[in-house]
Parts: C-alpha cells; sequence; structure tokens
C-alpha cells in the first residue's frame, strides 16, 4: 500500500505532531504511546489493512470514514464501533452510518490479532486512528475506548451529503474544528471510495424543488449520473466519489471541483459558493498537491485528538463491538453495509 502520499505523510508528521505541544488536551497521547506495551501494534494492523486491500480496494477510504464519524460524536472513543445492547443504541444504525458505514469486519480482525499480541493493550479507538492515518508510524496514541454511544448525537452531528455550507462549516466549529482548512482538507478524504446514488440524487433532477438538476453539475457528467440513478431506481448503486482516479489518493477531488464534477452537494458547495474562503482552498489544493497532503495530515491529527478518553476514563475493549462483560441482543449486519465515503 505504499506510495507517494504515504511516504509524505511520514516526513509531515513530525511538524503536525507540533500542535500536540500546543494543547493540554493532547498530552496524553503520544506516538510511542505503544512502544512499550504492545511494540508491533502498528505493524499488525498495516498486516491486516494490506490484507483487506487485496480483496476490497475501497477499505481504507471506508476505514478514513470510520474515524471521521467516531471523532463527530462526543469524541474519538470508538463508540460507533459498538453494537445494540440494552442500554446501548448503536451508532451504526444512525442515519448518517446505516447502510452506508463499513469495514467494521477488518477492525474486528485487527482487534483480534492484536489482542492475541498483546491482550488488552490496544483501544479500538487507535485501532480506528491508524488504519485511517495509513499506518503512519507517528500517530499519536494512548485513546481509551468509550462505554456507551449516541445515536441520537450521530443523528445531527455527522456532516450529511446534502448540508449547506453554513450547515457543514458549524458542524465543524461544534466539534473543535474551528478553520475552513480543517473541512477543505478532510472533504478531499472523498479523493477516493464510492457513494450510494441516494446520497446525490436529489441534485438530478428535482433540486430543491425547482423541477430542474442542480445548476452546479456539469451537464455531461449530470447525463451520465441520471442513467446511473434514474428516477425511481435502485437508489444503492454506487458512484465513484473521484471521477477521475477514484482508487487513488490525490488531489483530483479538488480538480473535479473546479469543473463542476463534484459527485456530493457537500462536496461541490465548498467551490460554487461564490467569495467564500473555500474557494481559495480548493483552487490552491488543486494546483498544489503537496498542499494538500500538508493540510489533510495537520487536520487529520486535529480531529483525530477531539476529546480522547485518556488515563483511566473508559476502558480498553476486548471486543470492539461491545462494552466489556455486555451481551449483545442485535447488531447491524456487514454483510448489507455498502461503502458511501
Amino acid at each position: 500500500m505504499s506510495s507517494p502520499f504515504h511516504h509524505l505523510l511520514a516526513t509531515l508528521l513530525y511538524a503536525a505532531l507540533l500542535l500536540q505541544a500546543s494543547s493540554s488536551s493532547y498530552a496524553q497521547l503520544s506516538p510511542t504511546f505503544y512502544d512499550q506495551t504492545c511494540p508491533n501494534a502498528s505493524s499488525i494492523i498495516r498486516g491486516v489493512l494490506q490484507q483487506a486491500f487485496l480483496s476490497d480496494i475501497r477499505i481504507g477510504a471506508s476505514l478514513i470514514r470510520l474515524h471521521f464519524h467516531d471523532c463527530f460524536v462526543n469524541g474519538c472513543d470508538g463508540s460507533i464501533l459498538l453494537n445494540n445492547t440494552a442500554t446501548i443504541e448503536s451508532e451504526k444504525e444512525a442515519a448518517p452510518n446505516n447502510n452506508s458505514a463499513r469495514g467494521f469486519d477488518v477492525v474486528d480482525n485487527m482487534k483480534a490479532a492484536l489482542e492475541s499480541a498483546c491482550p488488552g493493550i490496544v483501544s479500538c479507538a487507535d485501532i480506528l486512528a491508524i488504519a485511517a492515518e495509513q499506518s503512519v508510524n507517528m500517530v499519536p496514541l494512548g485513546r481509551r475506548d468509550s462505554l456507551t454511544a449516541s445515536r441520537a448525537l450521530a443523528n445531527i452531528t455527522i456532516p450529511g451529503p446534502t448540508d449547506s455550507l453554513d450547515l457543514l462549516k458549524s458542524k465543524f466549529v461544534n466539534v473543535g474544528l474551528n478553520n475552513d482548512t480543517d473541512l477543505v482538507a478532510l472533504s478531499g478524504g472523498h479523493t477516493f471510495g464510492r457513494a450510494q446514488c441516494r446520497t446525490f440524487d436529489n441534485r438530478l433532477f428535482n433540486f430543491n424543488s425547482t423541477n430542474n438538476p442542480d445548476r452546479t453539475l456539469n451537464t455531461t457528467y449530470l447525463a451520465t449520473l441520471q442513467q446511473l440513478c434514474p428516477q425511481g431506481g435502485n437508489r444503492s448503486v454506487l458512484a465513484n466519489l473521484d471521477l477521475t482516479t477514484p482508487d487513488k489518493f490525490d488531489n483530483n477531488y479538488f480538480s473535479n471541483l473546479q469543473s463542476n464534477n463534484g459527485l456530493l452537494q457537500s462536496d461541490q458547495i465548498l467551490f460554487s459558493t461564490t467569495g467564500d474562503a473555500t474557494v481559495e482552498l480548493v483552487n490552491n489544493f488543486s494546483s498544489n498537491q503537496t498542499a494538500f497532503f500538508e493540510s489533510f495530515v495537520v487536520s487529520m491529527i486535529r480531529m483525530g485528538n477531539l476529546s480522547p478518553l485518556t488515563g483511566s476514563d473508559g476502558e480498553i475493549r476486548s471486543s470492539c463491538s461491545r462494552v466489556n462483560g455486555a451481551s449483545i441482543i442485535g447488531s447491524s449486519n456487514e454483510a448489507d453495509l455498502i461503502s458511501s465515503i
């Protein structure tokens, strides 16, 4: 899974980690957290990820999405991984996740491998962070796992594909990501992955009850999408989020926005809102891939440090899908979950 992006992440991470030194909220997180207790943690996770990638080219995008959706609900605590119990309403069944979030089986495989090597040490929250960061060696670690989940909060805090730009910005600010660069850089995670028709077909025929398509959608691309997602058709059909290089982490996502070829309304709106600071950021990242990679690293680490449970808070789950000692009364069926990152 080596790529110029992964090599660049490693060289840029030192500068990004300076963010930790300036905030006491990061004080208990460290890229060397498991050096003594489980020194092979990152390589074990990387091995499972590489094996999964052989049969599922989308898995990297899916795991980044899981980490993203986890961090937006009460911080990065692994709550998205919990199944239903008598006292927990699983976030897997919240509207932004139900029938779209995927990769839970790969996380379970990572957890099983780690429990075999160093039982009770590596949290599920950190497993998500390492997997999402594409196994960069210096990811700050030390998160603990939550004892509960919040489906209600997941329904209102996770950014959605039809959100307005103002709503997107407010959702980022509300969790502590306070600048436009975080929004645009993290949206660049859509440089690979897939989305279901139901996440963008509102743009194709009757946008905002106008009886016309979204005017910010390239007409040639519109015709292609209308054929893929006809009115009354199967809304679970998948489309590439990046029209040009759908399985490569690069900056073409931003070039697509400049050509009005953004798939999701929440993507295209970053460029189509005249006069907003996001337009300049899109232009910069489109012309300068290194600038995008640098900003993505910083924003991913900032997101990964949102309200972590550390010290004696929470627990280290033995199984990522349930709190220690709990029994499952129902769970989402991974076979039915289709990627829409």
